[in-house]
């Protein structure tokens, strides 16, 4: 029998989930308070950098906005997912996307060997039974000193998180274990979003599992007056809720790859 650790749930099919949820993803208000904390961490710590690799791109939302910041960088986007690459091409043209299985194959391609001058693993390795061997892989790309930049859920789990595949979610002590075994040189782990992100966050467990089906049909035209009040307030709520501590539910690293990887 399959250790329960083991099973493959049915959301592991991603061109299936692209296909569902994608558009729905533009209007959570998690989504746009992560990529400004990506944001701010690259302009704190790689101001320079221009090679950028989005580990697990999904469907292109991080790169189309890293390009509106940043036009003459060079954004190189790895998912595992046929219609998540499809998609990212069609949203972010000016970036390189390759369908590419992290697990499974530990070089990189020659030309991007050594390439990337920041990494950013954003919202995956939550859904990956061996996140330690993604991220050593991922190392191929990296040149030494890369800024690394994770994020990952902490909080209880909800019924939408486990639907679309979760595996476990992090506290910071977690993740900045994950990556020193990894091989990477953590600069910091910590908690985000305090209490904001949290109240979105306990909104999603309330919901239960009838935000699964909600979020296939989710679209400009189809949200209701009290949705479209409540991701607004949260939006606002959570652009001024950037400080780092122990008490945020969204989880996020910064890292450094070392000359061994």
């Amino acid at each position: 029998m399959t250790p329960p650790d083991k099973v493959q749930p049915a959301a592991d099919d991603w061109n299936t989930h692209w296909l569902s949820y994608a558009s729905s993803a533009r209007f959570n208000p998690a989504q746009a308070f992560r990529r400004d904390l990506i944001r701010e961490l690259m302009r704190e710590r790689a101001p320079e950098a221009r090679h950028l690799l989005d580990i697990g791109s999904g469907s292109g939302d991080l790169a189309r906005d890293l390009l509106e910041q940043l036009p003459e960088a060079e954004i190189l986007g790895l998912e595992l997912s046929a219609v998540g690459v499809e998609m990212a091409r069609q949203k972010a043209p000016a970036a390189h996307f390759l369908q590419y299985d992290l697990l499974d194959r530990p070089e990189p391609p020659p030309e991007h060997r050594r390439w990337a001058q920041v990494a950013v693993c954003s919202e995956v390795l939550e859904h990956v039974d061996e996140p330690a061997t993604l991220l050593r892989h991922a190392g191929g790309f990296l040149e030494t000193g890369c800024l690394v930049i994770v994020t990952v859920p902490g909080g209880p789990m909800s019924a939408y998180d486990r639907h679309i595949g979760h595996r476990r979610h992090y506290t910071p002590q977690s993740l900045r274990a994950l990556l020193e075994r990894a091989g990477f040189r953590v600069e910091f782990a910590a908690g985000a979003g305090f209490p904001f992100f949290n109240l979105y966050r306990l909104a999603v467990l309330a919901r239960g599992a009838s935000l699964v089906e909600r979020a296939k049909v989710q679209s400009v035209e189809n949200l209701s007056l009290v949705e479209e009040l409540v991701l607004s307030g949260f939006q606002r709520l959570l652009r001024w809720n950037h400080a780092r501590g122990g008490w945020g539910w969204q989880i996020i690293a910064c890292a450094r790859a070392s000359e061994n990887q």
